[in-house]
């Protein structure tokens, strides 16, 4: 029994063209592209545009009529006139329906500046330091995170100054050259802490009773801001109710992540392309794929011409034969990664129609609560393809409509019963939470025990728990600090 299940596991094991194939499926549209681009420079054989079908099927026809003169490697097999045939337009191309036009594509910038890294690099340039505090500056911003902060303490940076730069210095220097790192943009960059980063950033406004306020409870009661103790605040700092609501406005108006709008020390934030696109027509739903998937590829016809000369070459040499081996093995390349395309277009195509009909509803009226309850597996059976496959579409590719461009996957929800012993998506649930918390009463957030009651009393029966879990999937955070005054 046991040989037999090996044996089994055996015949399963994909073939390394549907692996390949597997991985063109997974990729998105900018990311197909690039794979195009390096197919089409490794392999002369495969080109890229319309062919030129002038005389060709004329002279494809000749070939055809003497095939029963014509000589092979009988070594090899090789059936010439199985490589000049591909003189047609791939058959995929002719459903232009099915592709939307390049004029029509639509992309989601965003951008792309320099390094954060770098880009405080350049402010440092315009200060005066001299080299020590300039070896010391240096090292302070090659501390800094992507969000902006340096969470290293001040004795770690004085070791590694010593140890990694050979620099020798002591720590109120490091404070010193510190100091004029913070001063930097963006405001609160190289702060060691939340608390410091927002005292930063009101420091560097022109300072008002509100915002002197602001500092001051920053600084000496950070603690009971965060925990949004409001009364204990006001008598503390003996404010008025207005008065402190003014200086936490102060507040929310700052940037608690000053690195988070640049893009990261070595990352480049590409366009976000689209890889499908629903339109409503006449009150029906129209899906295309962007026509940037769907390349018009052909074999070389040079390269078919070589074989044509071959097979009415009378005398044939050994280096022709290797040639034509070599020539085979390219066309074999062509074909197949033509054929793959024509795959991956169809898998694409089937499988995001085939969401695009189960979630219906939604798409006609783009109201998340239509979201029907959607399982990898409800289109897998739908389509009868793998799992696998749906999960490498819905992962990577992105869908432009009338509501906006979203990544597939966050059509997929599971499934909770009402009341009424009906399915419904927790895409629904977590709708209708976030309105409700979004309509609470600010001065008293609703707990959790009574989100669940009030998601009860609408026929959505679950448990305090899990309330909390979507709550948090949601970054909602707890009713105590959703306080306002």
């Amino acid at each position: 029994m046991l040989k037999q299940h090996l044996q089994f596991k055996l015949s399963r094991k994909l073939s390394p063209q549907q692996i390949q194939l597997m991985k063109l499926i997974q990729l998105p549209t900018q990311a197909f592209e690039q794979r195009l681009k390096q197919e089409l420079e490794e392999n002369p054989a495969l080109e890229s545009g319309k062919e030129d079908l002038d005389n060709t099927s004329e002279d494809y026809e000749d070939i055809y009529d003497n095939e029963s003169d014509s000589e092979t490697i009988a070594a090899d097999d090789i059936n010439i006139d199985d490589y000049l045939s591909d003189d047609e337009v791939p058959d995929y191309r002719t459903q232009a329906n099915n592709y939307s036009a390049d004029d029509d594509e639509k992309s989601v910038p965003y951008a792309a500046g320099t390094t954060f890294n770098q880009y405080l690099i350049n402010q440092l340039n315009t200060v005066y330091l001299n080299d020590e505090e300039w070896a010391i500056a240096e090292f302070l911003v090659g501390s800094v995170d992507e969000s902006g902060y340096i969470r290293r303490p001040i004795s770690d940076i004085l070791d590694d100054l010593a140890f990694t730069q050979n620099v020798y210095t002591d720590e109120e220097t490091i404070k010193k050259v510190l100091s004029i790192v913070q001063e930097l943009d963006p405001p609160g960059v190289a702060a060691r802490s939340l608390e410091e980063c927002l005292i930063i950033q009101l420091e560097r406004k022109e300072i008002t009773p509100s915002i002197e306020l602001a500092i001051s409870i920053l600084k000496k009661s950070f603690e009971q801001f965060t925990k949004k103790h409001y009364k204990k605040l006001i008598q503390k700092h003996n404010v008025t109710e207005e008065e402190l609501k003014d200086a936490i406005s102060e507040i929310e108006k700052l940037n608690p992540k000053p690195g988070g709008s640049y893009s990261g020390n070595n990352r480049i934030i590409e366009h976000v392309v689209p890889d499908f696109s629903i339109r409503i027509v006449e009150g029906e739903l129209e899906l295309s794929l962007n026509g940037r998937n769907a390349p018009e590829l052909h074999v070389s016809k040079e390269y078919s011409n070589m074989l044509k000369g071959y097979k009415e070459s009378k005398d044939k040499t050994k280096s022709q034969k290797d040639t034509v081996l070599f020539i085979k093995q390219k066309l074999d390349a062509a074909k197949w990664f033509i054929d793959a395309i024509r795959q991956r277009q169809q898998t694409l195509f089937i499988t995001m129609n085939a969401i695009m009909q189960y979630q219906k509803e939604y798409f006609l009226t783009g109201d998340e609560r239509n979201l029907r309850p959607m399982i990898l597996k409800d289109i897998a059976d739908e389509i009868d393809m793998d799992v696998s496959t749906v999960s490498r579409v819905a992962n990577s590719k992105y869908v432009d409509t009338p509501y906006g461009t979203k990544l597939i996957k966050e059509y997929f929800s599971e499934s909770m019963k009402n009341d009424q012993g009906e399915d419904v998506s927790t895409k629904e649930i977590k709708k209708i939470l976030e309105t409700v918390i979004k309509n609470e009463e600010k001065r008293k957030p609703l707990t959790d025990d009574k989100l669940a009651a009030i998601l009860k009393e609408k026929g959505y029966p679950i448990a305090r728990r899990t309330v909390a879990k979507y709550r948090e999937q949601m970054d909602i955070p707890v009713a105590r600090l959703r306080k306002e005054i």
